[in-house]
């Protein structure tokens, strides 16, 4: 039946099948099968298009869906989703969709053994209000969301590709996929995710996956105890969130297949649209997905781009102007859009002063991105908007081209110029104004990777390279003295480093709390990782290791191990280059604390034999005595604790000639709590007091928590259980103030033992689940987790002994 209407119909119009087919965007040959009753049914995507293309409304669109559904539907079309009104969002990134066999309807279930999500993510960019032409691109991609436009083939809907040959950069793609995501948002209602990866970004600053990871874990705002250390079980978890879900995952600015292949959610129901100016023909292969060329725009959408910012009448009183600007920007929708924001800016000029001025600038193309077409220039569309610029605002925007990471904030930007922030604002609104650069969160600032790279070859125009050293170096200073005072107000205690004093004019942002200086580490750790490495390259070794230095206290307590591993590496190698071996020493040690904490034992103690040897032959038995005590430590975790006391007593024996009281403190917990080990209590009763006086007198909470740890086991073997549970008791309130999960669980681990030896097993059992829901929320200690649901189990077995020891790890690196 419906084959007979859709045939009558279209005759009535005149229109052939090739016709219609290209009006509705669908295939010839699903008409034909639709026509002849080979598909009775078509999908209702299929459906809304043959509509539209035939122009039916009122009782003949009724009619019309009837005979193919049988009722009248009531689906939207797709044009009916909000899309969210905002600013431009032009990018320069060709785009990709990756995706696990849509369901459109019902959700798989979710599974109960997954981690859940606490709230759902939406952060798709905002959808550019002025966004034009992609017709056939936007409906290519709404028949991947349908499950493909042509119904003859079996495998539609499969994954599709959006990708770009010649002028890449600056083509819409971005554009393009956050239009389309917006506008389809409302069918993923578990929310989207976005992140831009920087595949490209011109001082090398690529994200990788495992940082790519971890921005979306922080959008399900899952806790930073509960992410584990591991990068694949942090992908692990990552996917697990995903499961049972409709999400859509926009991975953005992509590098490579390898970059992208970790973030795909790989879950029913969930789609990935990723955006990058490689074609990415190893996602293609590997992976299903399947290309869609985005190109630059026609003459006819330039044009409708140009008069949907400028209105039609402006466009009409110069056509001749028009075209050639349509001409000289190539049809780029970046350099369009910079064209009518200049315009739109200067209603009083006419369009022939524009395009005059692109005539002026000449030809050519900026050169990194210009691949084969000599017609993409980019370059000229900048210059005029940059030379409109006064001075200092000029000179901020070259002075931004190579600054290392993905966004400055205003201080940050205050510290590159040697303007403070008063005399610098204005200059931030003038590049706002100008459209040079992007306000992406409030006193937070963006450029284009275009504008990136035109302002970077400014910079080494206009700028000499000792002016440009300065400004790095101010930049360097702003990160550093910042770091450290968050640093500080993180940490209970650390061996101070003697800063190198910053520029007068450098802003140093003061963090007088715990949660302001996690906030501002979390906000900057892009930058800060990517200045470490530009410090460590441009020469500035002591700023490469000393700011990795102030960043071990975030890294330690947000759980971020691999950029610990990569910041710390990469600053060793600069003390090695510069040999420095106060920085190295240093360095090595806090390596050396990461790698235990990756179970890399071995490795720990091959960077602390290196620090030892570096200390002693600097004379310095401070940082001699450091690293015998940490080296003690990593040997108490494989069990080798006669080894490890004599180590500590070496240690002791060196902070006591030093008069370092904190270092002396600490290394008597560890002589006590391996002597306990060992079997002799009384001892490690005597050395733990010792150790909890001068802990106490200094303030040294952290050390003192762990050595009420230390004297509780050894109280509980030596039968006072009371006193075990005291001691216990407060080693856990003091825990719980630091808020470091691992711990509190190991201080409740301990507690359940005196409870249990005093027969309370009620209250024992407590503890362990208490400790087992903490460990579960970490992630990533599944030996601990075993072992203690064995003992819970142990429990509520007749006649069983739940008395496997608790592991050695109440001793911390610092």
């Amino acid at each position: 039946m419906l084959g007979e209407v859709l045939r009558d119909r279209r005759r009535r119009l005149g229109l052939t099948q090739e016709e219609l087919a290209e009006r509705a965007g669908v295939s010839v040959r699903t008409i034909c099968h639709v026509e002849t009753g080979r598909i009775e049914h078509p999908r209702p995507a299929t459906v809304r298009r043959l509509a539209d293309a035939l122009d039916l409304t009122g009782t003949d669109l009724e009619d019309f869906q009837r005979a193919a559904t049988g009722v009248a539907s009531q689906t939207p079309t797709l044009a009916s989703h909000p899309s969210h009104p905002s600013h431009p969002s032009q990018s320069s990134q060709s785009s990709y969709v990756a995706h696990s066999s849509y369901a459109p309807y019902p959700s798989t279930p979710s599974y109960s053994s997954y981690p859940e999500a606490k709230s759902i993510p939406a952060q798709l960019p905002p959808a550019h209000p002025g966004f034009s032409g992609r017709a056939s691109q936007l409906a290519a991609l709404d028949a991947l969301l349908d499950g493909g436009a042509d119904e003859s083939q079996p495998h539609a809907g499969e994954a599709v590709v959006i990708s770009a040959i010649a002028g890449t950069a600056g083509v819409g793609k971005t554009a393009l996929a956050v239009h389309w995501a917006s506008r389809v948002a409302a069918r993923f209602p578990d929310g989207q995710l976005y992140v831009n990866l920087r595949g490209f970004h011109p001082t090398g600053a690529v994200m990788t996956s495992a940082e790519a990871v971890r921005v979306f874990l922080d959008a399900f705002e899952v806790p930073a105890e509960r992410v584990p250390a591991g990068t694949e079980a942090q992908f692990g978890l990552y996917r697990s969130l995903c499961a049972g879900k409709r999400l859509l995952v926009l991975l953005d600015n992509a590098r490579d297949a390898e970059q992208v292949r970790p973030l795909l959610p790989g879950a029913p129901g969930c789609l990935a649209l990723v955006t990058s100016r490689n074609q990415l023909t190893g996602l293609v292969a590997a992976d299903g997905a399947h290309p869609l060329r985005v190109d630059l725009l026609t003459t006819a959408e330039a044009r409708q781009l140009l008069a949907g910012r400028l209105g039609p009448a402006r466009l009409a009183e110069d056509p001749k102007a028009v075209t050639e600007i349509i001409n000289r920007c190539a049809g780029l929708p970046l350099a369009l859009s910079i064209v009518a924001a200049r315009a739109a800016t200067d209603p009083h000029f006419r369009l022939a002063e524009f395009a005059g001025e692109l005539r002026a600038t000449g030809t050519g193309a900026l050169d990194p991105f210009t691949d084969d077409d000599p017609a993409t220039d980019v370059r000229a569309v900048f210059s005029w908007s940059y030379h409109r610029l006064g001075p200092e605002a000029a000179r901020l925007f070259r002075l931004l081209g190579p600054q290392p990471g993905p966004d400055i904030s205003a201080p940050a930007a205050a510290g590159l110029t040697g303007l403070g922030p008063e005399r610098l604002r204005p200059h931030l609104a003038e590049l706002t104004r100008a459209h040079l650069l992007n306000q992406h969160a409030p006193g937070r600032y963006t450029l284009h990777d275009l504008l990136r790279a035109y302002a970077t070859e400014l910079t080494h125009e206009h700028d000499p390279e000792p002016d440009r050293r300065a400004a790095l170096r101010r930049l360097l200073d702003h990160y550093l003295h910042t770091a450290a005072t968050a640093s500080e107000a993180l940490s209970w205690y650390r061996d101070p480093i003697a800063l190198p004093d910053p520029d007068d004019t450098v802003v140093r942002v003061q963090l007088d709390s715990p949660a302001e200086a996690l906030a501002w580490f979390t906000a900057e750790l892009p930058n800060l990782t990517a200045a470490v490495q530009q410090a460590a390259r441009a020469g500035f070794e002591t700023h490469a290791w000393q700011l990795a230095w102030t960043m071990a206290a975030f890294f330690d307590l947000a759980g971020h191990w691999p950029e610990w591993v990569t910041t710390h590496q990469q600053a060793l190698d600069a003390t090695r280059r510069a040999g420095d071996t106060v920085g190295e020493a240093r360095t090595r040690r806090n390596l050396a604390r990461v790698r235990s904490r990756q179970g890399r034992h071995q490795d720990a103690l091959v960077h602390l034999g290196r620090a030892l040897s570096l200390s002693r032959e600097l004379g310095d038995p401070v940082g001699q005595a450091q690293a015998l005590r940490n080296m003690s430590a990593v040997l108490g975790r494989r069990a080798r604790h006669t080894d490890a006391l004599d180590l500590a007593r070496q240690a002791l024996i060196l902070f006591q000639g030093a008069g370092h009281r904190i270092g002396q403190g600490r290394v008597l917990n560890q002589i006590g709590w391996h002597l306990s080990l060992l079997g002799d209590h009384r001892q490690a009763v005597d050395y733990c007091r010792r150790s909890l006086r001068i802990l106490q007198e200094l303030g040294d909470r952290d050390g003192e928590g762990a050595t009420w740890t230390s004297l509780g086991r050894a109280h509980h073997h030596l039968g006072a259980h009371q006193e075990a549970i005291t001691c216990f008791n407060r080693s856990l309130n003091l825990r719980r103030e630091r808020g470091d999960l691992g711990e509190i669980a190991e201080t409740l681990d301990h507690l359940a033992d005196p409870h249990l030896s005093l027969g309370d097993h009620a209250t024992a059992a407590t503890c362990w689940r208490e400790a087992l829901q903490l460990l579960d929320r970490l992630g990533h200690k599944e030996t601990e987790a075993a072992r203690i649901r064995a003992r819970l189990r142990g429990l509520q077995t007749p006649n069983a002994s739940p008395n496997a020891k608790p592991p050695d790890d109440a001793l911390h690196l610092t």
